[in-house]
């Protein structure tokens, strides 16, 4: 481990979300086996799952929640309560600001997800941002990771990887090498000085996400 960072994982889900069937110890042992330091637990519209395993390991769980907007996802960080779903993006935004949370977009320029900003919706609200998802290991095409980073170099956005892992095998796919942090406030400084770490996943992972929401949707478990 190098001296002085912390290996962090920003996007990840758990059994909460519909399309992953992670359970939440799972979830703890694959973190720890694979020397996470902190990982964000971003399940999709809901921040239940977060909270359980948060009980687990209160050392290792930042309280997240990837959030369906009127116009895309974003995904927010530090939460203590439910930023619900299909509100205007400004006003959940100020959701986010308003329990002192973080405010990132995820995966903004995927062509091939129809919850992405895409630039056309992101550049009204850039301002409003604090970090834009640069590297997601779950994009199909190199070119949407790079788009991100280009918009985020333009605005001067904070830069992040995420695994977006829907998988136990995902985790450690993409993640960001940072100074400790403490708050949402110090997590920001510690981002600006971020080293990213990440590689593609199998095209195959999203076959697996697709699986699990049959399983869940006929009960198979």
């Amino acid at each position: 481990m190098e001296i002085g960072r912390w290996t962090v994982e920003l996007h990840t889900h758990t059994s909460y979300s519909p399309d992953c069937l992670v359970t939440l110890e799972q979830f703890v042992a694959e973190c720890r086996r694979k020397g996470i330091d902190r990982v964000a637990i971003t399940d999709h519209n809901i921040i239940a799952g977060a909270l359980a395993t948060r009980e687990i390991a209160p050392d290792l769980v930042i309280v997240g929640e990837e959030i369906k907007t009127d116009c895309g996802e974003i995904i927010a960080y530090f939460l203590s309560e439910l930023v619900p779903p299909y509100l205007p993006v400004r006003e959940a935004i100020a959701r986010v600001r308003g329990q002192g949370g973080v405010v990132g977009v995820s995966h903004p320029c995927d062509r091939f997800r129809r919850e992405a900003m895409g630039a056309e919706r992101l550049l009204p609200i850039i301002d409003s941002v604090d970090a834009l998802e640069v590297f997601n290991a779950r994009c199909l095409h190199p070119a949407d990771n790079r788009c991100a980073r280009a918009i985020a170099q333009e605005y001067g956005k904070l830069m992040f990887a995420g695994s977006d892992a829907h998988t136990a095998g995902e985790l450690g796919q993409a993640v960001v090498r940072v100074p400790p942090f403490d708050s949402a406030q110090s997590f920001l400084t510690s981002l600006s000085q971020a080293e990213i770490r990440a590689r593609p996943s199998s095209p195959l992972v999203h076959f697996a996400s697709t699986c699990a929401k049959l399983v869940k949707r006929f009960g198979y478990r």
